[in-house]
């Protein structure tokens, strides 16, 4: 693989988790949809430990939406890191997350890392597998509602 062929692929990849992170948070399901195989697996026991692995892209989906759907989420992920093997590739993605689930809940702010392996299918990449490991979680308590100020 030539130097623009890596450079090439590094930015459709980068991309592509960019659009992941923005679907996730704005709960496009049918758009998160399409940037994954259908079998799609997926490791969330790094956050979840109890969670065995998910295998198919819809079982995935309602996990996370079951997770989440009705959660305010912010994705962000950093410097990545590429083995690429033609149209596969293996990515590992700095990432943080927070999560607020709303009054009742605490909210969350996690750093780890997604281990990913991408392949590229009719000019496209989409996810084949994700594991989610964890470095260290942030939970906050439930915020409480603002006092009126009198006067």
């Amino acid at each position: 693989m030539t130097t623009p062929e890596k450079l090439q692929a590094w930015m459709e990849l980068s991309e592509a988790k960019a659009r992941y992170c923005r679907y996730l948070d704005s709960k496009e399901w049918e758009a998160l949809a399409n940037l994954m195989l259908p079998e799609l697996e997926m490791d969330v026991s790094g956050s979840a430990p109890d969670m065995p692995v998910i295998q198919g892209r819809d079982k995935a989906l309602a996990m996370v939406r079951g997770s989440i759907g009705e959660a305010t989420t912010a994705h962000q992920v950093h410097n990545l890191e590429l083995s690429l093997r033609g149209d596969e590739a293996d990515v590992i993605w700095a990432m943080q997350d927070r999560v607020l689930w709303g009054p009742e809940k605490p909210s969350l702010v996690g750093y780890g890392h997604y281990h990913e392996t991408w392949v590229r299918r009719d000019g496209e990449w989409k996810m084949a597998k994700q594991r989610l490991t964890r470095l260290h979680m942030d939970f906050a308590p439930p915020a409480q509602p603002a006092e009126k100020s009198a006067g």
